[in-house]
This record gives structure tokens, C-alpha cells and sequence, in this order.
């Protein structure tokens, strides 16, 4: 067909054809629903596939937001990882550091109880032999006045230590104070040093046998100077008169009755006296320290005997030696001594609960 042919207005009768359809469409209502409900067809898909493809876009954004947030948490999650692992590495070392703290504060504590332990040891050995000492002492010696010091210093050493384990022995040490103090005061030491002095004054004491000697030799002065007084050109007259008087005096003797006649020593039976003199009065001491009353009232008898026997009565160091053991011989000794059992007996005790503490 040529262009001419295409630009020729169409005819009446083609005109009138599509008119004529669209009346006819019209006049059938059963073509005009199916052309809606394809119209509306068409527009649902339209319209879900438009959505599909939102929904697509939405998914595939969200994805590649989770795809990023996945790889984030990732790298956080490894960085997590890595901390945990470094924290747990320095908690491995804090524990190590812990548990060498522990040990060595057990070590520690093992050791302060081994010291403490130790010095309360040595302290109890300390007691334990002073107390021990003061209970020979007491019996052997009758020192009362030492065992009293020694519980004393025992009490004192227990009381600088707080500890309430040492309060048993402690109770048992002052019940010992108690009766020791209640003993009736003897001053055993003191009659020690005197009957020391008498023992020491043995040998400047005066003998009797020494008194008329002295007496003889005073008279044979007096006759000495008589007879060289003439050489003195003493007169005639007075010569005369002294030798008739001492003719006289040699016939006239004067002796005293009312005491015994001194007994004549040798000059080495006078070391033997004044030694025999001492074994008693060393006898009488041993006897007052171990409380033997018999002995030693039997042994400052013997040695009064002596003194009175022997020595120059009149002389005042001789009186004084007498009136000191007279005065000594009174001096009552029988006194039941304590024992100090109890104070041992707790502080072995002690000890022994300790050791048995120990062992565990």
C-alpha cells in the first residue's frame, strides 16, 4: 500500500466499525466484567510484583546489614576472645601469685608458731628448773625464803605472757606461795652468818690456861724491877723493906676456889681444841640447814662445854660466842616444809599437753 494510500481519510463505513463494536461491548455485560477483572488482574500483579520487589530490596539490605553486624560481632567476639584469654592468663598469674602469698604466709604462721612455741618451751624449761631448784633447796636445805623467790620470779615470768594456757600453772604455783608464806619466818641464813662468826672468832678466842701465865709474868716484872732497883741507888732503908716483902709474898698463896682449875694444854693440843671446837659448830650448821633440831642443839651443847671448859669465861668476846649460841640453841627448827609437787606437776603437765598438741 503507498503513503498516498495512508493519508486518505478512511470512509464512513470504517469510521462506524469500532463504534459499532464498542456498543456491542456495552450491550454484552459479561465482556465488561471480564475486561475489569483482567484490568484488575493485571494491577495486582503489577502491584505484587512492584512489592516483591521492595521486599526483595528491604531483604537483600537487611542481609548485607546482617552480613556487616555478623562480621562486627566477629571482631568483637575475637577481641572478646582475646581479652578473655589475656584476663585468664593474668588470673592464672594472680592465682599463682595467690597461692605463693598463701604458702608463704602458712610458712609463716608455721614458722611464728614454731618460735612462739619455742620460746614458751624455753620459758616452761626455765620455770621448770628454777621451781625444780627452789623444791632441793627447801628440802635438803630448808630455804624458804629462796623457794619463795623462786615461785615469785616463776609467777612473774608467766604473767609477762598473756597466754591463758599458763593460767593452771600459774594457779599452782601461787597455792604453793600460799602455804610457803604461811610457814612460821626462820631466819635460817641468818643464823648461818652468826654461827660463821663464832667459827671465825675460834681462834682469837682466849683459853683460860693463858690467864695465869700472863699473871706470873706481870709479878715477875714487878720482882725484875724490884731487884734492879738498887742499881738505881734506891736507899738502904728501902731496899730492906722490898726484899721483906716479896720473902713474904713467896710465903703467902692466894687461889681462888669457886671455879675449876684450868686445864694444862700442849701447845699442839691447842690447835686440836680449836679445831675440834669448829667440827661442832660446822656440825651444828649442817644440822640447822637441813632441820635437824637433835643435832643441832646436841652439837652447840658439846661446843658450849668446850668454851666453858677451855676458854676464859670472863673474857667479852668469849661471852659474846656464848650468848650467840645460846641464843641459837633456842631457835626452834621443827617445821613440816611443803613440797612444791603441785608446781611441777602443772608445768609438766603443761609441757606434755604441748608435745601432744605438737605430734598432731
Amino acid at each position: 500500500m503507498s503513503a498516498n494510500e495512508n493519508n486518505t481519510p478512511e470512509s464512513p463505513q470504517t469510521a462506524e466499525a469500532p463504534v459499532a463494536a464498542k456498543a456491542a461491548v456495552w450491550r454484552n455485560p459479561w465482556l465488561a466484567i471480564a475486561a475489569a477483572a483482567l484490568l484488575l488482574s493485571g494491577w495486582q500483579w503489577i502491584e505484587t510484583r512492584l512489592r516483591l520487589a521492595d521486599t526483595q530490596q528491604e531483604l537483600a539490605k537487611r542481609l548485607s546489614e546482617a552480613d556487616s553486624q555478623g562480621k562486627e560481632s566477629r571482631v568483637v567476639a575475637k577481641q572478646a576472645q582475646d581479652q578473655v584469654v589475656a584476663l585468664q592468663a593474668k588470673v592464672g598469674l594472680l592465682e599463682a601469685k595467690l597461692a605463693e602469698s598463701q604458702s608463704q604466709q602458712a610458712s609463716l604462721e608455721n614458722l611464728y608458731q614454731d618460735l612462739a612455741r619455742s620460746r614458751d618451751e624455753w620459758a616452761l624449761a626455765e620455770i621448770e628448773q628454777g621451781v625444780t631448784l627452789a623444791a632441793q633447796q627447801l628440802q635438803l636445805a630448808g630455804n624458804v625464803q629462796g623457794a619463795v623467790l623462786a615461785l615469785q620470779a616463776a609467777d612473774a615470768r608467766l604473767a609477762g605472757n598473756s597466754r591463758p594456757q599458763f593460767i593452771t600453772v600459774r594457779k599452782a604455783i601461787n597455792r604453793d606461795l600460799d602455804r610457803l608464806k604461811a610457814l612460821p619466818q626462820i631466819d635460817l641464813p641468818g643464823m648461818s652468818v652468826r654461827l660463821e662468826s663464832v667459827v671465825s672468832a675460834v681462834d682469837s678466842l682466849p683459853l683460860a690456861v693463858d690467864v695465869r701465865p700472863r699473871a706470873e709474868t706481870r709479878k715477875g716484872e714487878t720482882k725484875g724491877e724490884g731487884k734492879s732497883a738498887p742499881a738505881a741507888e734506891v736507899p738502904a732503908w728501902q731496899r730492906f723493906g722490898l726484899d721483906a716483902w716479896n720473902e713474904f709474898k713467896g710465903m703467902v698463896r692466894i687461889q681462888r676456889f669457886d671455879r675449876d682449875e684450868p686445864v694444862l694444854l700442849a701447845p699442839g693440843q691447842v690447835f686440836f681444841l680449836r679445831e675440834n671446837l669448829k667440827l661442832r659448830l660446822l656440825n651444828a650448821r649442817l644440822a640447822m640447814l637441813s632441820r635437824d633440831q637433835w643435832t643441832f642443839r646436841n652439837e652447840l651443847k658439846a661446843a658450849q662445854a668446850l668454851i666453858d671448859r677451855y676458854y676464859d669465861t670472863h673474857d667479852k668476846s668469849v661471852q659474846t660466842a656464848l650468848g650467840s649460841l645460846k641464843q641459837l640453841g633456842a631457835s626452834d627448827l621443827a617445821i613440816d616444809l611443803p613440797t612444791l609437787n603441785e608446781s611441777l606437776s602443772a608445768i609438766r603437765g603443761f609441757k606434755l599437753t604441748r608435745e601432744r598438741e605438737g605430734r598432731k
